[in-house]
């Protein structure tokens, strides 16, 4: 699995979120991605898949900082 481009489903699958979460981040620059052949399908490079990630993560830690817990702060459930 080291090609470097990922069909819009396996970004899905690696991010843990539906194809339709995936089209939105990439509609709307979100994620970086190409339209690419005669029937205009979206791929994503999976550098910019890991570039997306560290942004998440650091946008993460920022709210975290700016947002502690307070006591009694009861945890969300996924």
């Amino acid at each position: 699995m080291n090609d470097r481009f990922l069909q819009l489903s396996d970004v899905a699958d690696i991010l843990n979120i539906s194809s339709s979460q995936t089209y939105a981040l990439v509609r709307s620059g979100e994620l970086p991605a190409i339209k690419i052949g005669g029937r205009g399908q979206w791929r994503v490079e999976r550098a910019e898949l890991e570039g997306y990630i560290q942004r998440a993560y650091e946008q993460t830690r920022a709210f975290v900082a700016a947002n502690p817990m307070t006591r009694g702060e009861s945890v969300p459930e996924d």
